[in-house]
């Protein structure tokens, strides 16, 4: 109920749910919106700053490809047993109801669409894929995660250990663990997202921007916008004079840009806001 949001709460609340209506709408989210599903995010309240795996580590040493493959074979299995919470539902409803014109994400999580949203921009890639860096030849995490298993088959998952939104679990890189080389070429195999240092593909970039031209209103959830391939749509639809309404805990690069900001868990406020 939006009465235990608190007064002020309640007044962004409502002053957001009349900024919207009827008004073409694009969405921006990040890690906020999947913390209620159990994966963790980088920047939220409290957390102690992370050092994720940067493009140039990755492909400039094996060493650095062994160290994220040991941590991600750990941590893959929390992102995809994973399952949408009532903030990514909420989103696929009013998509459904057409209120929503595009979603963009930074999360490589896939649960918006297992929310059942399906005009989804994933910006930063798809952490379920994987591919040669070399041929370009891509296949499913599932059977890069087959390949590991193969050929390191004493390492065993723990699933208490931490983790992070990319699947990079907080452990230390083992021994002899071997990485497979691509199938087809035997070149260097990556998710297919986009590491910190790595630029977001063109043609993702010029979708949300048509995406955000095309929008009445921007909502941003779950995101505090320190990377700029998010804070650029913050920027373009300010410059627009659009409305912008923020949802997130915590503090935001877009605050002072928004119409509103509600400091609200997303699952709880995103079904008062579409309601």
């Amino acid at each position: 109920m939006s009465e235990d949001l608190g007064a002020a709460a309640q007044y962004a609340l409502e002053h957001a749910k009349s900024a919207l209506a009827g008004k073409a709408l694009a969405v921006l989210t990040g890690a906020g919106i999947s913390t209620d599903s159990g994966i963790p995010d980088y920047r939220g309240l409290g957390k102690v700053a992370r050092h994720p795996m940067t493009y140039d580590a990755f492909m400039g040493s094996g060493e650095g490809r062994v160290r994220y493959w040991a941590r991600s074979f750990v941590g893959w299995s929390r992102i995809s047993d994973a399952q949408p919470n009532q903030g990514h539902y909420a989103l696929a409803e009013a998509e459904k109801a057409g209120r929503i014109d595009q979603l963009i994400t930074q999360n490589v999580d896939q649960l918006h669409q297992r929310a059942g949203s399906q005009k989804v921009i994933d910006l930063h890639g798809r952490l379920d894929l994987v591919k040669c860096m070399a041929c370009g030849f891509g296949f499913s995490r599932i059977e890069m995660d087959e390949l590991l298993q193969s050929l390191n088959p004493s390492i065993s998952k723990d699933l208490n250990i931490e983790f992070s939104p990319d699947g990079d679990a907080e452990i230390e890189a083992v021994s002899g663990f071997v990485v497979p080389g691509c199938p087809k070429c035997g070149g260097i195999l990556k998710p297919d997202v986009v590491f910190f240092g790595e630029n977001v593909p063109l043609e993702r970039v010029e979708r949300s921007v048509a995406a955000i031209d095309r929008a009445e209103v921007l909502l941003i959830v779950g995101t505090s916008l320190a990377v700029n391939s998010g804070f650029r749509f913050a920027r373009q639809a300010a410059k627009a004079e659009k409305p912008i309404i923020v949802v997130n805990v915590g503090p935001t690069k877009a605050d002072v840009l928004a119409t509103v900001k509600l400091e609200v868990n997303s699952s709880v406020v995103l079904p008062l806001l579409f309601s």
